[in-house]
């Protein structure tokens, strides 16, 4: 989902008794003691913390009424002094899984948006909004009497498959160099082209009257509120979303999912690092290469590994995959970098696009 509603207001957190004036990062240095069912726990300096952590992949749990930005701008107050990103927007209204990135694993933002996305969502059958959600304004009302489950049914599963949506106005899409959202809130309504979009799965999980429990298995750029309106178009009541979790992104579940206080707690007892995910296990979907050691160490400084210098991991010659992204790893499995197959003609190396390890 992207960007573009109204965010919902919540009240400031509260400091910790007794440590209301000073800096969070003052708190870490003297230690901060924690009661939580067990003995007290103590974390020393922000430096240990950090170190700890290192790069890679937080699955957060975004609340309703958070913008994907809100969870970024917390995690910020408990790693200061770390770069921190998230891959894949949330809705306000929408909440579930939020890759959030760490140290290099902010390089790797632009790869991770490829992973297939799993969500639970709500479809409200007789009303239609402006937004396509339960935030807009309510622009039609119809009758839904007469409409049989059966009739429902065999309208969505018309929509599992390749097909193609009409990107909603309330979007990040751009038109013209213009988010869509910006002209929207104008009072605008801008001509935009249809897009190819891919629905792998999507599951009737109950009909409770007007509402329709859905399962929704897709790729990136399908929007579920689109769906929605769209399903509801097809059975001729018009529709919109009701609600809205994100179960998974790629490997990343809800089950695992960490909310902030959860994340909050580990720190403190020092056991976060086991849920973080490291940046070659989220890279897993792209293709790996192995060089040798004089070649790993060219790599670190952004050289260019030639095609001859390389086999797949899995072992076997270099070919194939023109333009394609890879990932560059030493001969103990260590991932250095990412980098992009040659494209052809006089390119003849696999140039190295981020480094993602140290020198």
């Amino acid at each position: 989902m992207k960007p573009g509603l109204q965010r919902a207001s919540r009240q400031p957190e509260k400091a910790p008794a007794g440590i209301e004036n000073q800096s969070r990062t003052e708190v870490f240095r003297e230690g901060l003691s924690v009661a939580s069912g067990h003995a007290a726990i103590s974390v020393e300096t922000r430096g240990a913390v950090d170190s700890v952590l290192g790069d890679g992949i937080l699955n957060v749990r975004k609340e309703v009424g958070w913008t994907s930005h809100d969870v970024v701008a917390k995690l910020r107050g408990l790693f200061r002094g770390q770069k921190i990103g998230h891959a894949g927007t949330l809705d306000p209204a929408a909440t579930g899984v939020l890759p959030v990135l760490l140290g290099r694993g902010t390089r790797i933002a632009e790869y991770l948006l490829d992973w297939d996305k799993a969500y639970d969502a709500v479809l409200r059958l007789g009303k239609t909004t402006d937004t396509q959600d339960a935030t807009g304004v309510v622009l039609a009302t119809r009758s839904t009497e007469g409409l049989t489950e059966e009739a429902i049914r065999s309208a969505i599963v018309q929509f599992q498959g390749r097909g193609t949506q009409l990107p909603p106005m309330y979007s990040a899409v751009k038109v013209g160099g213009v988010p869509l959202y910006k002209a929207a809130r104008a009072g605008r309504t801008v001509e935009r082209e249809r897009r190819e979009v891919m629905v792998y799965e999507i599951a009737v999980l109950g009909i409770a009257g007007c509402d329709v429990s859905l399962h929704v298995r897709c790729a990136k750029g399908t929007y579920v509120r689109t769906l929605c309106a769209d399903i509801g178009d097809a059975l001729g009541v018009g529709g919109h979303l009701l609600s809205l979790e994100r179960s998974r992104v790629g490997p990343l579940t809800i089950q695992r999912a960490l909310t902030i206080e959860d994340i909050r707690s580990k720190l403190l007892l020092g056991r976060l690092a086991e849920d973080l995910i490291s940046l070659d296990q989220a890279l897993e979907h792209v293709p790996a290469l192995a060089v040798d050691e004089a070649t790993a160490a060219r790599v670190l400084h952004g050289v260019p590994v030639p095609s001859g210098a390389a086999t797949w991991a899995t072992g076997g010659r270099v070919e194939g995959m023109a333009g394609q992204p890879v990932r560059v790893k030493d001969r103990a499995g260590r991932l250095l970098a990412l980098g992009r197959m040659p494209a052809g003609g006089a390119e003849q190396a696999v140039a190295i696009l981020k480094v993602l390890a140290d020198a």
